[in-house]
């Protein structure tokens, strides 16, 4: 039989979490409501429990080990899945009237999802809904250490484990380009302003341009649809973005679409989610597919 690790408790795990996201351990403690050597206590107890080193000593700092990456994987389900059920017994208890926290992209946020989110805040008056609107990776970070309930983000090219993904919407990504601009051969296009490095968006859309012989230069970016449109639009250069409703009111010109985006909604696994969390999540996959229809 495999050996069992001695008692792990969830305020050392909580502790793990917090410095793993913290710029300092002093900010960590903080967030946590306790002093830095209570902090300091309850991980030097969870590294002796666990039994291997978990932290790096760099003179002050104590940087988290890359091999710590497992015991990190579950304290963050532990903890995220603890307040889930804390959640549930609130509202079996009748002390709790339901509340969800929500996390979308910008584009799902104003242009996709807006009348079901509208829609849901008119229905269910009752449920606290609470709105965060971030790039992918930050929202998917936010889901799996228990700080939002449901995300609509895109859909990684491999799947964060302790997390339910399914998708909702694949979405044309389009070249843009500013207004009075000629498509042309793929040859003159050019040069870009698009999303940050290291967005799995600003990854397809190179490929797609490297494919077609495109010029590479990126001369701007940002996490915001709206201000990528906005730079196009005054001829900072192209972009590549989903494709707009209709006709673009201030002539940025829509050019073909280099491929193929799909937005998923995430959960945690094997969280107790809450009904009313259950209905938003349907009516998102509903509209999505209604979307999708109008793409085809």
């Amino acid at each position: 039989m495999p050996s069992s690790l001695p008692d792990l408790s969830l305020r050392q795990l909580e502790y793990l979490v917090a410095v793993s996201v913290a710029p300092t351990w002093a900010d960590a403690a903080a967030s946590l409501g306790v002093t830095p050597s209570a902090l300091s206590q309850g991980l030097a107890e969870l590294e002796r429990r666990v039994g291997v080193p978990l932290f790096d000593r760099d003179g002050r700092r104590r940087p988290l080990r890359t091999s710590a990456t497992p015991v990190l994987e579950h304290a963050r389900q532990v903890v995220a899945l603890t307040g889930d059920l804390a959640a549930w017994a609130d509202r079996m208890r009748g002390s709790s009237l339901g509340s969800i926290r929500l996390g979308l992209i910008d584009v799902a946020a104003v242009e996709h999802f807006d009348s079901v989110i509208n829609a849901f805040r008119m229905e269910r008056p009752e449920v606290s809904l609470s709105i965060s609107v971030a790039p992918s990776a930050q929202l998917i970070a936010d889901l799996r250490r228990g700080a939002l309930d449901l995300i609509v983000c895109v859909e990684p090219g491999e799947h964060p484990p302790g997390v339910t993904v399914t998708r909702v919407l694949s979405e044309p990504i389009v070249v843009i380009a500013p207004p009075g601009t000629e498509i042309g051969s793929p040859d003159s296009w050019g040069p870009w302003v698009l999303f940050p490095d290291g967005s799995h968006t600003r990854s397809s859309t190179m490929d797609a341009l490297r494919a077609l012989g495109c010029d590479l230069t990126v001369v701007a970016d940002s996490h915001q649809p709206s201000v990528v449109r906005a730079m196009v639009r005054l001829g900072m250069g192209w972009g590549a973005l989903s494709r707009a409703r209709g006709r673009d009111a201030h002539g940025i010109v829509e050019g073909p679409e280099l491929f193929r985006r799909h937005l998923a909604l995430m959960r945690r696994e094997r969280s107790p989610l809450d009904p009313a969390a259950a209905e938003l999540a349907e009516g998102i996959v509903s509209v999505g597919a209604d979307i999708e229809q109008r793409f085809i």
